[in-house]
């Protein structure tokens, strides 16, 4: 038991040091798939040969609407991103949300380009474990 009444076992701190530095490396990756929502969008607006979709697409949008899609979108997470660094419950709230919100667009965008957007999903689900897990102040509090 520390000195400020909060126990906590070994596995426990353990944990939190992980879940602190992957929240660390979260921010990171998520500023970094802002960058890629905006290459993304910017690469769709300029009608780019990368960018297909077949008749059979149920979500009609053309290019040009998935571009300011994912280039407003990657502004956005890469704003969030940046401000996941200071750890505010808000920060991580915002990343949890607009991750939710850039897995459900990559989603959509699979059919234009597949292997892109399972990367991107990988790398949302991975930011949301990782934000959903660290408790911030846990070290302080010891």
């Amino acid at each position: 038991m520390s000195g400020k009444g909060i126990a906590m076992s070994d596995e426990s701190l353990v944990k939190q040091g992980v879940a602190a530095a992957t929240s660390m490396v979260a921010a990171i990756v998520l500023l970094t798939i802002g960058i890629l929502h905006v290459l993304s969008g910017i690469s769709a607006l300029m009608k780019d040969d990368l960018v297909v979709a077949g008749p059979e697409y149920i979500y009609q949008f053309d290019t040009t609407a998935w571009g300011w899609i994912h280039l407003v979108l990657g502004v956005i997470v890469a704003a969030v991103g940046v401000m996941l660094f200071t750890g505010a419950t808000w920060a991580r709230v915002g990343a949890m949300v607009i991750c939710a919100l850039s897995l459900l667009a990559n989603f959509l965008w699979l059919p234009h380009y597949p292997w892109w957007s399972v990367v991107m999903i990988v790398l949302d689900v991975f930011v949301i474990w990782a934000v959903a897990t660290w408790k911030p102040g846990y070290e302080e509090r010891l």
